[in-house]
């Protein structure tokens, strides 16, 4: 059965011209974009000869041009490489941008595409990894890289972070290789237990930026997720300049030291903390798991709470309905704003007598207070009452 906004496509080699035959549910409306989409796809691949044979439940020109090319891969044919693509308009690095909330989405799903920059969450996580099952491995890299080169207005303002799979797999190196004329903003490294992982997919990334003529400005989110990672999260932060922050994964911590998952999240206070302090060490991000029940909304946002009051400056969302959640509880409130420009403004008063401190309230306010008041302000959008 064909998933809603997708598409089948089977190659069958033969003939003295390309044939296509659609088979789909809008074909008469779609039927010639349809096939517009899928003879531009083979000649991206060279193909000019054969049957293309095409069923639709509805797919976007990008989807159907990403199934064909995965058709064709599997007979033997490659896309040349594209003249331009997003390349061209690469946002500058932003290590420091927020990161509050950071939804993912199943790199082989492309009915969840489209809209996914609606639900403004600061990163969208397009995922080829724990989602996508081994058979669909590659069609899913193919349908993420032309959707980021084609189609990255999907996402709006977030953050484009794709989440590859371990390196030391059979598939993660196949993975950044296919992003390489249309690297994303950030890139998540699972099962990263050791800074020699960080390492080596930087100097990955440099060589395909150096040969795309690309400056070095894809990010690195290390995803901490084993007793041996939780360890090595203070040399993992401080591996790599590339490095924005640290995300923590519960679930696979949890199966790796042999622990049953409670709801107060207890088994893994200790390696929160953990991965809080060894991103503070480096000067870098904490980004906490994700939540899975996305029914029990009052346990979500007592996650967030405590998540904040760790040092965390994000968590993962598996559901749109988590983004404001996760984004009203990792903003300031308007208390929070209004005491931070009071300190900041008293510290600059003294400074400017020539004191290196300040008293508010009663209360010694330093240059280390100052810096955690100017990150508030940083980050000033109000969460309200």
């Amino acid at each position: 059965m064909i998933a809603r906004s997708d598409c089948e496509v089977v190659y069958s080699p033969g003939g003295t011209a390309l044939a296509v035959q659609i088979d789909s549910t809008v074909g008469a409306l779609y039927g010639r974009a349809i096939e517009t989409a899928a003879r531009s796809a083979a000649a991206e691949c060279e193909v000019t000869v054969g049957r293309l044979t095409i069923q639709d439940d509805g797919a976007l020109d990008v989807v159907v041009a990403a199934r064909v090319e995965a058709a064709l891969r599997e007979a033997g044919f490659h896309r040349r490489a594209p003249a331009s693509g997003r390349t061209a308009s690469r946002r500058p690095p932003q290590r420091e941008r927020r990161r509050r909330s950071r939804l993912y989405i199943p790199g082989n799903q492309p009915d969840f595409l489209p809209n996914s920059g609606l639900f403004g969450a600061d990163c969208i996580i397009l995922d080829l990894e724990d989602s996508v099952p081994p058979p669909s491995k590659e069609a899913a890299r193919i349908l993420v890289r032309r959707v980021i080169e084609s189609h990255a207005a999907f996402f709006r303002d977030s953050e484009i972070i794709v989440r590859i799979n371990p390196l030391s797999g059979p598939w993660g190196v196949a993975d950044v290789v296919e992003l390489s004329r249309c690297l994303p903003d950030a890139i998540i490294l699972p099962k990263c237990d050791t800074s020699d992982r960080v390492r080596a997919l930087d100097r990955q990334l440099g060589r395909l930026e150096r040969l795309a003529g690309l400056p070095a400005s894809t990010l690195i989110l290390p995803l901490v997720e084993t007793a041996s990672g939780v360890l090595a999260a203070a040399s993992v932060a401080a591996a790599s300049l590339r490095v924005a922050g640290i995300c923590f994964g519960a679930e696979d911590f949890a199966a790796d030291i042999g622990a049953r998952r409670t709801a107060d999240g207890t088994e893994a206070l200790l390696a929160r903390q953990t991965i809080v302090l060894g991103a503070r060490a480096a000067g870098v991000q904490a980004l906490d798991s994700v939540f899975s029940d996305v029914d029990d909304t009052e346990g979500f946002l007592a996650y967030c709470a405590q998540s904040r009051a760790m040092g965390f400056d994000g968590v993962g969302v598996v559901h749109p309905r988590q983004v404001p959640i996760a984004n009203q509880q990792f903003s300031p409130s308007v208390e929070e704003v209004e005491q931070a420009r009071r300190i900041v403004a008293a510290l600059e008063e003294a400074e400017a007598r020539g004191m290196g401190v300040a008293s508010l309230d009663g209360t010694m306010i330093d240059a280390p207070v100052a810096a955690r008041a100017r990150r508030v302000l940083a980050n000033s959008a109000p969460r309200g009452p």
